[in-house]
């Protein structure tokens, strides 16, 4: 049995820094027993609170995601009202047949021994308590309940398209999440979560053919696995033989906010060995072989590029599993499509493994900001996918500035600070929540430059990792890291939705050996200026015009800091250079294109024309 690597800070200790911060702790046991002929299965839980606030509680709410998938819940509704509506979702829901549909059933709920009183709404529980939690106290509730698992729609399910049995995903009555904010109880509508950290200790029964993968660490794996070879670093298993009946699995995972698990009867399992002795675990249908045998090697690599730019993988374990629909992510494990080519496959699990770092580890609160977690992570996706790459492209961004662009150009942009199920449509969410997340981090490297960007970010990850860090928790490290202040950044991207469009206005000499760049702010939102001079004897000058916002310039040592601030209220501003007009061939702004500038071609001097159409 593989013990799990713990956290180096103890749970006790979460309730303190940094800056008095707190949180809740949340320990679950469940006793699962799973009727594989009707898709349903029965529970006993027992989830010891913590409550580590300074408030006393008098109720609690529980997630019942599975109700979701019922003919007129508010997923199904608002599915059929967006303007634009996933397709995978459409109206799916609405036709599900009472055996197709998803629900939990409470069947009893106790608090410390004592009854509750509590009732529905949707995909809530709302539990009235006999008696509160004090400060600092722990309560125990014991719940017994039922389940029927949805044909799979969206993430969670049964028989998916491409014949995996289970994807078990959201599948619990989960406690819901609170802190200085008060209870989060967001209706499951189409996206995002958030919960607090803990352990788990999960027993399934099920059906002695299916083999199970998921959240944490097999406990006695040898009890339902046998190696059966070993070849080019891989190990491959298959099920032990059993008598027929039920088979017992347990998980326990330790640090984390949520359990999930696949089961198939066909699942092929191959593990390898990742940086520092990780355990890594491949689940798949054996048809999709020909691309998912290759996939260790890649998510191998992988887990070097993240450990390296965006801090150590603090678990033992994690699992890459074949189930749902394209790809979601989930503490310790993956659930991906299985088809497709191979290209697409790794990206897939880049993209999804790399939300361990965002969504597992730095567990910000997606319902409110989306754009911490997807963003986040489309911008580690990028980099390493870049870095994989024989050849990296000097900017992996530019297709995340190409669907800033298209929202500015369609005006449908919505403030960054929009919660992810209030957007108005699913264009403007997905757009917002990866691509203009992801650009929030690109424009802070070219704020702060590369190196001390790095630093920040690794920062970042040891400051807040198995907390719930906001938007001025993550800027607060960066400006402790940099030096300079960045609230104007923070503010301008995530309540406005103003553009950037930075201008040279004019070249022209001052005095025998200084040359005038006349610079412009044309559009709304404020940023520095990189300013790039090519002078004719091939050689390079960079400036950097901070704002008078940041009250300093980064260190970077490849640029050149100018006296004069700009600031972000004034439209002009003059840069003087000690470099005779005379020698200068060129004058450009931000040539990796690494800022939201929505008109480049104003961005260069002289200015390049464009050619006169002929008619």
């Amino acid at each position: 049995m593989k013990k799990l690597i713990l956290a180096l800070l103890p749970m006790s200790l979460l309730a303190q820094n940094p800056s008095g911060y707190w949180q809740q702790q949340v320990d679950y046991t469940m006793q699962i027993d799973f009727d594989v002929k009707k898709h349903q299965f029965t529970g006993d839980q027992t989830l010891v609170y913590t409550n580590n606030s300074p408030d006393t509680l008098h109720q609690v709410f529980y997630h019942l995601y599975f109700n979701a998938f019922q003919p007129g819940s508010m997923m199904d509704v608002r599915s059929q009202n967006v303007p634009d509506p996933d397709k995978r979702v459409g109206n799916r829901i609405a036709e599900l047949k009472p055996k197709e549909m998803g629900y939990h059933k409470i069947l009893a709920l106790t608090c410390n021994g004592q009854g509750t009183q509590y009732k529905v709404e949707q995909t809530l529980l709302q539990v009235k308590l006999n008696e509160p939690i004090l400060p600092g106290a722990t309560a125990t509730f014991k719940m017994q309940f039922e389940s029927q698992v949805p044909k799979q729609i969206r993430r969670s399910g049964r028989d998916n398209a491409e014949g995996v049995e289970y994807t078990m995903t959201q599948w619990y009555p989960k406690m819901a999440a609170y802190d200085k904010d008060g209870w989060h109880p967001d209706p499951y509508v189409a996206r995002e979560f958030l919960a607090d950290f803990g352990k788990f200790d999960v027993n399934i029964s099920i059906d002695y053919r299916y083999k199970l993968g998921g959240t944490g660490t097999m406990q006695y794996d040898e009890a339902n696995w046998v190696q059966t070879k070993e070849e080019g670093g891989l190990k491959h298993f298959d099920l032990q033989k059993s008598k027929k009946g039920l088979r017992e699995w347990r998980f326990v995972a330790e640090n984390v906010h949520d359990f999930a698990w696949g089961a198939s009867t066909e699942y092929k399992r191959v593990q390898t060995k990742g940086p520092n002795d990780l355990e890594l675990n491949f689940y798949y249908l054996p048809k999709y072989d020909s691309t998912w045998s290759r996939l260790p090697e890649f998510t191998n690599r992988f887990f070097e590029l993240m450990n390296s730019k965006f801090g150590t993988y603090p678990y033992s374990q994690f699992s890459v599993i074949q189930g749902g629909d394209g790809g979601m992510e989930y503490p310790m494990c993956t659930m991906l499509k299985g088809s497709g080519k191979m290209d697409g496959l790794i990206g897939v699990m880049v993209h999804e493994a790399a939300h361990n770092w965002f969504y597992g580890v730095l567990a910000s609160n997606e319902n409110q900001y989306p754009w911490m977690d997807e963003g986040f992570t489309s911008f580690a996706e990028h980099e390493v996918l870049n870095e994989m790459k024989g050849t990296p492209a000097q900017n992996p961004h530019l297709g995340a500035a190409r669907g800033h662009a298209f929202l500015a150009a369609k005006k449908e942009m919505e403030p960054l600070s929009t919660p992810a199920d209030y957007f108005s449509r699913n264009r403007t969410y997905s757009i917002s929540a990866y691509s203009r997340g992801e650009l929030f981090l690109g424009q802070l490297r070219y704020i702060l430059g590369t190196k001390t960007f790095n630093k920040g970010m690794l920062t970042y990850f040891n400051t807040w990792k198995f907390k719930h860090p906001n938007p001025w928790d993550f800027v607060k490290v960066m400006e402790d890291v940099s030096g300079v202040q960045l609230d104007w950044y923070l503010n301008f991207w995530l309540n406005t939705v103003q553009t950037i469009d930075y201008a040279i206005a004019g070249v022209e000499g001052s005095g025998p050996s200084a040359t005038l760049i006349n610079l412009e702010r044309v559009g709304e939102m404020p940023m520095p200026v990189r300013v790039k001079v090519s002078l004719k004897n091939g050689s390079v000058q960079q400036y950097y015009v901070s704002l008078s916002s940041m009250f300093g310039t980064p260190n970077d040592e490849t640029i050149q800091p100018v006296a004069a601030s700009w600031p972000w209220t004034h439209p002009s501003h003059q840069l003087v250079i000690e470099i005779n007009f005379d020698e200068i061939e060129k004058v450009e702004l931000d040539v990796l294109n690494e800022t939201t500038d929505l008109n480049r071609k104003n961005n260069v001097w002289p200015r390049v024309e464009e050619e006169e159409v002929k008619e």
